[in-house]
């Protein structure tokens, strides 16, 4: 048995694969799942759920955020098998994390999705399942907060992002930019440990969140902008978003309503990584509408943002584990 015979790379590691340890498939072969992490909706033994959320209903711009989780998976192909940088290891070696497919909702039927999203969050959040969601548009970040305050209470909103999305509405309305201050008024988020980072556009309110506009990162560096979150955010929990607009279009052109002015993927993720000590409870990435990609750019930042995250995230989760064992 060997190299010949496919047992040393095999394929179709979503499938087949071990839950624990890298995947050695070649990027360009197999089914696609994030990471090639095991597709399963069982939740036993799992610390972390990647979860897809395929909806762009709510966008007041381009449509095509609805392919996000798809392009996110495929792009995250080549993130498989070695030791993951920038943290020298192989972050399943000790956590084990599935892909568990997407949400499930009838796209007709716009009042009922943002129940039925809460509802599937809450499920394996129940299950002390750590929820890593794939979008999607920034609608889809209502419900996810929903689900977590429940568990958590009111959490720290980390927002990276190009709007504030503040504007107001009814409380009715699938709408992307509305959802902030939609959970501050429903106390989901606590707005005095709350900070956006990476704004450059304007909205009437700011619901007392910091903003850290973009020029304020460029000129002030990653290292100080992630001493100011830090002491923003303190030692309670925290929800983290990622809107892929918070990047410049030429690093995220894939999006629904690009803004020039925006960071580098460098600068996003030298931020990520700074701000490990965050006592994170769950995040998302949104917003990446394959239809305006360039040579899967956008998606590939995706993947690497939630491959940061679970790089931070993987020791605290592992001894979590540990702990619960003794």
């Amino acid at each position: 048995m060997g190299a010949g015979d496919g047992t040393s790379r095999p394929t179709d590691n979503a499938f087949l694969g071990p839950l624990m340890g890298g995947s050695l498939e070649v990027a360009y072969a197999g089914a696609l799942s994030f990471m090639r992490r095991r597709y399963s909706r069982d939740l036993a033994g799992i610390d972390v759920a990647v979860w897809g959320i395929p909806l762009d209903t709510a966008v007041s711009n381009r449509p095509g955020a609805r392919f996000g989780p798809q392009a996110i998976r495929r792009a995250s192909a080549i993130l498989c098998g070695d030791p993951q940088y920038p943290f020298h290891r192989d972050p399943f070696a000790e956590v084990a994390v599935i892909d568990y497919g997407d949400c499930a909702f009838d796209y007709g039927r716009h009042a009922e999705i943002p129940a039925t999203i809460q509802a599937q969050a809450a499920a394996i959040l129940d299950r002390d399942v750590h929820l890593v969601t794939l979008g999607g548009d920034h609608f889809v970040t209502w419900p996810l907060l929903q689900a977590h305050a429940a568990k958590h209470g009111p959490l720290a909103l980390v927002q990276l992002d190009a709007h504030q999305d503040t504007w107001d509405d009814d409380g009715e309305r699938l709408d992307h930019g509305t959802f902030v201050a939609r959970a501050v008024r429903a106390g989901l988020i606590d707005p005095a440990r709350s900070v956006q980072v990476g704004i450059r556009t304007h909205a009437p309110e700011d619901c007392g969140i910091a903003i850290l506009d973009a020029y304020a990162v460029h000129e002030e560096g990653i290292p100080r902008t992630i001493e100011r979150v830090l002491a923003r955010v303190g030692d309670g929990p925290a929800y983290l978003t990622v809107d892929i607009d918070c990047l410049d279009p030429a690093y995220a052109p894939g999006t629904g309503t690009p803004v020039a002015g925006g960071l580098s993927s460098a600068q996003l993720l030298m931020l990520l990584r700074g701000l490990a000590p965050v006592d994170w409870r769950g995040m998302d990435v949104v917003e990446v509408a394959p239809p305006y990609d360039h040579a899967d750019i956008t998606a590939i930042a995706a993947a690497a943002v939630v491959q940061h995250y679970l790089g931070i995230m993987g020791p605290r989760l592992a001894r979590r584990g540990r702990a619960e064992m003794a």
